[in-house]
């Protein structure tokens, strides 16, 4: 410690957490604020001024990564043999070894196993319901019930807890409220209970609320508590860290609420929001002085963040760069996905090729789906890369399946000729997979919903290819996705990162790249209504939350970028992220987006009042949503009649033809010439050849037959 109070190597706020006297203390840490050396400097000291032993402290981290940097810090400051003895745990490691421990005096001879892979019971237990069972399904149930448990919610009170938090079960409520019960009573196996991750929580904090002796034998080894990233807990580790700590007070929790993420997992920040209600006399520290990231990186992450709304906002950190100044934050706007990844490829060539190393550059993205078009573009400059927290795109199980069902149609001799190539190709790689998952909406549940992203990608990426060379068939698309799978092996050595946003937390790179930020990606689109209207407030701020951490991930360059197509010179109908509204430069190339008068002239008008037309549905109508529709309903029922009998005779889903809005469009609009008709969006050249004539021949005898009436 020096004259001035502070402690060597370390600035006035984080000595002040460092000295904090016994009792509870709270350290509110922004992005790259030094939190882990905070930690580990204040438990050297309280071992140092003999308030506690080593082997009396308990600090809990949420990963094994985490907890082993904390054990190394504090070998790295002299404390080797006390370092030993602390336990620097996740939640779940310091409840096995605690559960293991007291068994036998809480429950007696009654024998338990852990059950770390519950894909299989979970899956007999919905089979025992009536529900699906694929992959994705049975993850999904698996994730609704693992929500359940964290959050405290028996199987009985699920639906009307689901329905409170806003989630989407993946089936309906009351049935999965049954797998949760069915799940939980296949646990028990006569003499032996199977006992899940969440379950050592569980009877870790019974056995200590429930008996006095184990309670008191276990306060009596641990005397002092610290929690990281506390802003993630969930009401159940909260349980089981109140049973720790009983009537005590010797607790630090270190966190930001404005770095919460993880909601879908059960984690909330309620509980650092109101560490200083239940503790009134908390030391709370602010740490806000960034040693991570550049003065502009650390501008750009305040003002992002400096546009939340809600209680968690009002805690929002004000950052202080203490890195020398680097080069501004670049903002990027493609005409589509490709070309997005494209220039993202080059941007790092040029990185690398001026002396960063790949492996400091990092590749950001919402839904792992979108790492597809990014791979190829990185392996086309050669430039290395490895994904971080997923698979690549040719890999992925639900890719191999795909590509499997699309080799067995190959093999097939009873396909017309005409479907096997050039834009029929397209329908029958939508038909192919429809069995497999590729359905005409977005399906409820994150696993579904990552796997018919995925499936959609490959989609797309058989539409760009198409585009490329017309005459393409199925034999020649498999050589050629065998050709990309092939040149993605994974690297030898250290390449550039892909990842998601939520995968990239608690990481850093010299360089960051995020891309893809359009409404409907980032904000995520089932957190948006109609026409790009909020449908979820809380889940739109957890969105802005993610971009936030993207940005923070970044030391010196940062680029964020956006295309307004997702297929090659497709239709430009996306719109870049509403989180980038104020933050792109007015002398950005990419801020032309930015000045309404310029948006206002690209966007459509509404047929009826006039006004810009604002989401996909309204542009695919040709009116706002609100606005009174002329359609003609007997129409509806003539194109929608045609359409089924267009699908039956090509053996193709309904959707592959026309989707429902574009009927609807059609309807309305009633075009009678090729030129109206091709211009309503999702009627492009190949469809206006193929079912044009058809289309027009409907909405022609319909148009006689209400003459002839009239």
């Amino acid at each position: 410690m020096r004259t001035d109070g502070t402690v060597t190597g370390l600035d006035p706020e984080q000595s002040a957490a460092v000295l904090a006297p016994r009792g509870p203390v709270c350290v509110l840490a922004g992005a790259g604020t030094g939190k882990t050396r905070t930690i580990t400097h204040r438990i050297a000291r309280l071992i140092a001024t003999g308030h506690v032993a080593p082997s009396q402290v308990l600090a809990v981290t949420f990963t094994a990564r985490a907890a082993g940097e904390m054990r190394d810090r504090l070998r790295g400051m002299g404390l080797a043999g006390a370092a030993a003895q602390v336990q620097a745990r996740t939640f779940h490691a310091a409840a096995l070894r605690q559960l293991r421990y007291f068994w036998p005096q809480v429950v007696g001879n009654t024998e338990w196993q852990l059950l770390d892979r519950k894909f299989g019971v979970v899956a007999n237990a919905a089979g025992r319901v009536g529900l699906a069972t694929s992959t994705e399904n049975v993850r999904d149930y698996a994730g609704e019930i693992e929500w359940a448990k964290a959050s405290l919610i028996a199987p009985e009170d699920y639906p009307r807890a689901a329905a409170k938090a806003r989630r989407e079960p993946p089936a309906d409520a009351e049935k999965v409220a049954a797998v949760y019960a069915g799940y939980e009573s296949l646990k028990v196996r006569g003499e032996i209970m199977l006992l899940d991750f969440d379950d050592l929580l569980l009877h870790t904090a019974a056995a200590l609320e429930d008996n006095v002796a184990v309670a008191e034998e276990f306060r009596d080894r641990y005397r002092c508590f610290v929690v990281d990233e506390y802003q993630d807990v969930t009401p159940l580790q909260q349980r089981l860290l109140d049973a720790w700590l009983g009537a005590r007070d010797d607790l630090t929790v270190v966190g930001d609420a404005n770095q919460t993420i993880y909601s879908f997992t059960g984690a909330t920040p309620k509980f650092l929001l109101d560490f200083s209600r239940r503790f009134p006399d908390a030391v709370v520290v602010r740490l806000e002085r960034d040693y991570r990231s550049t003065p502009e990186v650390v501008s750009l992450a305040n003002r992002t963040i400096g546009a939340a709304r809600g209680r968690i906002a009002g805690t929002r950190l004000q950052l202080i760069g203490q890195q020398p100044p680097g080069p501004e934050p670049a903002f990027a706007e493609y005409d589509d996905e490709p070309a997005e990844a494209a220039g993202v490829a080059r941007a790092i060539r040029k990185l690398i090729d001026s002396g960063v190393s790949a492996a400091e550059i990092a590749v950001l993205y919402r839904i792992n789906a979108q790492s597809e078009v990014h791979e190829q573009a990185l392996t086309e400059l050669g430039i290395p890369y490895q994904i971080r927290g997923g698979e690549a795109f040719f890999v992925r199980p639900e890719i191999r399946q795909a590509v499997q069902a699309l080799r067995q149609a190959a093999a097939r001799d009873d396909l017309p000729e005409e479907s096997r190539c050039g834009a029929e190709l397209v329908r029958l790689v939508k038909a192919v997979l429809a069995p497999v998952g590729l359905t005409a909406t977005e399906p409820s549940g994150a696993q579904a919903r990552e796997r018919w992203s995925s499936l959609v990608a490959l989609v797309q990426l058989t539409e760009e290819l198409v585009d490329t060379e017309d005459s393409l068939d199925l034999d020649g698309l498999l050589r050629e996705f065998a050709t990309r799978a092939e040149a993605r092996h994974p690297p030898t050595v250290a390449g550039v990162t892909l990842a998601s946003l939520h995968a990239a937390k608690g990481l850093e790179w010299d360089a960051v790249f995020l891309v893809g930020l359009c409404d409907g990606t980032l904000p995520i689109a089932h957190v948006l209504g109609d026409g790009g209207a909020v449908a979820d407030e809380a889940g739109l701020e957890e969105e802005r939350r993610l971009l936030y951490v993207g940005i923070t991930r970044a030391r010196k360059h940062l680029q964020l970028s956006w295309g307004l197509s997702r297929t090659e010179g497709g239709r430009r109908t996306r719109r870049r992220s509403r989180f980038l509204n104020g933050l792109v430069p007015e002398n950005s190339p990419a801020s032309r987006t930015a000045a309404p008068s310029t948006r206002e002239r690209r966007r459509p008008a509404c047929r009826v009042c006039g006004k810009s037309l604002q989401g996909s549905t309204a542009t695919m109508l040709g009116r706002c949503e609100g606005c009174p529709s002329n359609i003609d309903v007997e129409l509806l029922d003539a194109l929608k009649a045609w359409r089924l009998e267009k699908s039956r005779e090509l053996e193709v889903p309904a959707f592959v033809v026309f989707s429902d809005n574009t009927l609807t469009a059609i309807a309305e609009q009633q075009p009678l010439d090729d030129r109206a008709l091709v211009a309503i969006p999702g009627i492009g050249a190949k469809k206006l050849e193929r079912f044009g004539p058809d289309v027009l021949r409907v909405v022609s005898s319909r148009a006689g037959k209400s003459a002839a009436r009239k």
